[in-house]
């Protein structure tokens, strides 16, 4: 495996902390396995007694159908953890699994991972946009 990627499988994300200046460009699978990993798999593990989920330990897709799938899994996971949250568990610290912002308010995390796949999905979406219609025909 090349320094500075993360993966168990045949596909890797290329990662470095700190982020390099500038920091590259990043394709679609890239913020697809930001999304699935970190954003949600991370996530669902940390709150909600998930799988065990790690940029390292992640079998990445190797192709679109298969990020979408993964998506489409950790997003009903993440989803069915926050459904099960009752008013008591909103009203408590995110705690360990979120480090530096253990003491933020759960409310807080919710609302800061949907502003994240909002945003991570509309920079997916326009990246199809562009290039559905810059590619020569």
């Amino acid at each position: 495996m090349r320094p500075g990627c993360r993966g168990a499988g045949e596909f890797v994300l290329d990662f470095a902390l700190p982020e390099p200046v500038p920091a590259p460009f990043t394709t679609i699978a890239w913020r697809l396995a930001h999304m699935v990993v970190d954003i949600l798999a991370v996530r669902s593990h940390g709150h909600f007694s998930g799988p065990p989920a790690s940029y390292q330990q992640w079998d990445h897709a190797g192709t679109a159908a298969e990020a979408l799938a993964q998506l489409d899994r950790e997003y009903e996971r993440w989803l069915a953890g926050v459904d099960s949250l009752i008013p008591a568990d909103l009203a408590r610290p995110c705690g360990p699994a979120e480090g530096p912002y253990a003491q933020l308010p759960m409310p807080a995390l919710l609302l800061h991972l949907n502003r994240e796949l909002i945003h991570h999905g509309a920079e997916v979406a326009l990246l199809r946009d562009l290039w559905t219609h810059t590619r020569r025909r």
